[in-house]
């Protein structure tokens, strides 16, 4: 078998919040020092506040973007009536990534029990990009990371990954 070689990938990273600025962005310090440890790059790095509109059309600026593989996004998944980022992933998919919610269900499940059922954790596709709206705590961007984007963002994953198939998404 021929073993296969590793693509870094360019992955812009996302955090929604009303509060955070660059200097208390825990998650997305996490996700940016896990990103650049498994020798991918970070394309981009911002803070949004809690907007659909805003957020939406950040998702389209990034997907749009050449020089962006992966999206990964952090905060607004909840419940709470502030709570949009899935609304605003969902705004730009064309494809979403089911499996991604419930393999996250799991993962988090080993972690906060039944508070898992509070996250709205979504993966979809736009314009050839990947994109992942995370929860907003670092314990989630850590558990999504360690425990399904690495592997999956990884093109030497075998059986399957989801770079291999990076080329073929614009495909009709």
């Amino acid at each position: 078998m021929t073993e296969r070689s590793f693509q870094p990938v360019r992955i812009a990273v996302l955090t929604v919040s009303d509060t955070r600025t660059l200097e208390t962005d825990k998650s997305g310090d996490v996700l940016a020092e896990r990103i650049a440890k498994a020798g991918h790059g970070v394309a981009d790095r911002m803070i949004l506040r809690d907007d659909r509109a805003a957020i939406s059309e950040q998702l389209r600026r990034w997907s749009d973007d050449p020089l962006v593989q992966v999206i990964i996004s952090t905060g607004g998944t909840g419940l709470t009536g502030r709570d949009v980022t899935v609304e605003a992933h969902r705004d730009v998919y064309e494809k979403e990534i089911e499996a991604f919610a419930s393999v996250f269900a799991m993962v988090s499940t080993r972690t906060v029990g039944t508070s898992a059922i509070q996250s709205r954790a979504t993966g979809g596709i736009r314009n050839g990009t990947f994109l992942f709206a995370l929860p907003g705590s670092s314990g989630a961007c850590k558990d999504a990371w360690d425990e399904i984007l690495v592997q999956q963002l990884d093109s030497r994953n075998a059986p399957c990954n989801l770079v291999e198939i990076m080329p073929r998404l614009t495909e009709r």
